[in-house]
């Protein structure tokens, strides 16, 4: 059984929990914002100065991991209360997932400033479009279901994780080592399964964070059995 709902409670009674549990939605929010300014910017083409300048706000996401570690680890060194335990790791969980999410978008930002053109998904190859929007569906739907605690929502993204995203990011891959896909120059050919692998594991982190909402401690991060 899930025990996100009892431990929202808890985060919302207690202090350095209850700031703990702010600042991980934020981080989220900040994840996210920052992930479809990625796109934005790899879709129209942008300046490598604000390419740059965004890469900076992984920065603040690491920041916010820190403050929750510390909140944590003070909360439970203080209060000595060994019952809840599990209550302060599964927001430990939550937040290495999103600072991963950071890191993969801070890669599709590294990989925008090496192909400064525009890269637009659906004229260049209609699966790799799939799957951009499948992912970026799917972090606005994430932290919708983290910040309103909706079960409902979480359950659902991870019921349907594994056809949606891995299987079209595989077959990317697959097409583009086989030579079934065809690009006017090796640019392109680096770049679409360097952003395909990239989109599958930020979906692959989103799907974690959905574990930690619905599934019991020991499944977090698998598909419950």
């Amino acid at each position: 059984m899930s025990i996100f709902k009892d431990l929202v409670s808890i985060w919302n009674s207690e202090d350095l929990l209850s700031q703990a549990w702010d600042e991980s939605r934020e981080m989220m929010a900040l994840s996210e914002d920052m992930f479809s300014s990625a796109i934005k910017y790899m879709r129209r083409g942008a300046k490598i100065k604000k390419l740059k300048k965004l890469k900076k706000e992984d920065k603040k996401i690491n920041e916010f991991q820190q403050n929750v570690r510390k909140k944590v680890v003070t909360h439970f060194s203080v209060s000595k209360n060994v019952d809840s335990l599990p209550n302060g790791l599964v927001l430990l969980h939550m937040v290495i997932d999103v600072e991963r999410l950071g890191d993969y978008t801070k890669n599709i930002l590294d990989m925008a400033v090496y192909y400064p053109e525009a890269l637009v998904s659906e004229e260049l190859l209609p699966n790799l479009n799939i799957l951009e929007n499948e992912v970026m569906s799917r972090f606005q739907k994430t932290c919708e279901a983290v910040g309103r605690q909706d079960l409902v929502l979480a359950e659902k993204l991870l019921r349907t994780h594994q056809k949606s995203m891995a299987t079209v990011s595989d077959g990317i891959v697959h097409d583009c080592i086989s030579g079934e896909i065809e690009f006017q120059n090796h640019k392109q050919a680096t770049v679409v399964p360097l952003y395909s692998r990239y989109l599958k594991r930020i979906g692959s982190h989103l799907k974690n964070i959905s574990t930690t909402m619905v599934n019991p401690y020991e499944y977090i991060g698998y598909r419950k059995q």
